[in-house]
């Protein structure tokens, strides 16, 4: 008989005390997240300023009216921006009058081409992380050429702000 209040009171007390919580109370701090890329830019170019800056960036002139008609044509029509960016920029950059350095080691100077393509694209220098590591890239990747460097860098997302 002892036993069997052992029991009911072992099993009264696991009745009591095991109970599932239903609510949950989790205290963390609200935090913002946002995209900071650095360069302080935050208006996007229009589909007419991309097209123009881009034709001025690699031809060193301004684009004719009835090309950027048609470019812009084709940009409104197709659905998929960053494709059709990805299009325009190697059509242009494939383009026989493509104003680009022979060499991504203007003079010898690797750093100072990084310099002034940065200057050239994105108006502004890079910061030491990317000038070492560019420098670095090019300098270990011996088919890298100027061409590729352009086309990276302005298909990129900072090219698409001013």
């Amino acid at each position: 008989m002892r036993t069997i209040k052992y029991i009911l009171i072992l099993l009264l007390f696991a009745a009591v005390s095991c109970k599932k919580e239903t609510s949950f109370l989790y205290e963390v701090e609200p935090v913002t997240v946002s995209q900071n890329n650095g360069s302080g830019k935050n208006n996007v170019k229009s589909t007419i300023e991309f097209i123009s800056i881009a034709y001025a960036d690699i031809f060193g002139s301004n684009i004719s009216t009835s090309e950027l008609q048609t470019l812009n044509i084709v940009y409104t029509a197709f659905g998929d921006k960053k494709l059709i960016e990805d299009r325009i920029i190697r059509s242009f950059l494939n383009s026989p009058g493509a104003n680009i350095p022979s060499s991504v080691s203007v003079g010898g100077d690797t750093a100072q081409f990084v310099v002034n393509t940065y200057k050239k694209l994105y108006n502004r220098e890079p910061n030491e992380f990317e000038k070492y590591y560019t420098v670095q890239l090019i300098k270990n990747e011996i088919y890298l050429s100027a061409r590729v460097i352009y086309y990276a860098l302005m298909t990129s997302d900072e090219y698409r702000y001013y």
